[in-house]
């Protein structure tokens, strides 16, 4: 049994180049009833509406919607920050979308995320990072971890593209660095207390 003294109360996720691929393998792995949210970056155009949530959406046993100002956190949603917006949660799982400088080039921004997350959750805060190019994430990832939260990546020897997942491994003590395949029975193993990886 693998036991914490404190549970994990919201999972994020960042990812890039071959994300919408890992994101449906990684959500349509997990139960419906999965008992935290979910809040998910996926670098997205800017100039375009977008409607990776609805394909989210039908693929994946959970709720997907985009993420909007004022929407609170909802265990067995996944919220997807939108186009050419950070995706900041707040204390008590309140989200704000905002307009501010980009974070290595990129808006939408892991690392806004991630660092939101471990201010709000602390220790109860999980995150992991999927294929991607770039450093996305990994400031946000060191965050995480300095406050006690936990931090998993994808295997960048596996992931389409290694760059965020490399960049999270080589920032901050990845608790595990595993398959995409194996990322959701992880994220469930983890969550309910139990270690049977």
């Amino acid at each position: 049994m693998f036991a914490r003294a404190v549970p994990y109360e919201i999972v994020a996720i960042g990812t890039s180049a071959g994300g919408v691929k890992a994101l449906i393998t990684v959500l349509k792995a997990l139960p419906a009833d999965f008992p935290v949210p979910l809040v998910i970056v996926q670098h997205l155009d800017p100039r375009h509406d977008t409607v990776l949530a609805e394909i989210l959406d039908r693929r994946s046993r959970l709720r997907v919607k985009l993420a909007e100002a004022g929407d609170v956190a909802e265990p067995g949603v996944a919220y997807l920050a939108p186009p050419d917006r950070h995706l900041v949660i707040a204390p008590g799982g309140g989200m704000d979308l905002s307009k501010s400088d980009k974070v290595r080039f990129v808006r939408p921004s892991a690392d806004r995320l991630f660092e939101s997350v471990a201010v709000a959750y602390g220790p109860a805060a999980l995150v992991c990072v999927l294929t991607g190019t770039g450093r996305d994430g990994s400031t946000g990832a060191r965050a995480v971890s300095s406050r006690g939260g936990t931090v998993i990546a994808e295997d960048p020897s596996t992931a389409e593209f290694k760059g965020m997942p490399q960049a999270a491994v080589n920032a901050v003590a990845v608790y595990l660095t595993l398959p995409l395949e194996r990322i959701a029975d992880a994220l469930v193993a983890l969550i309910e207390g139990t270690r049977s990886l």
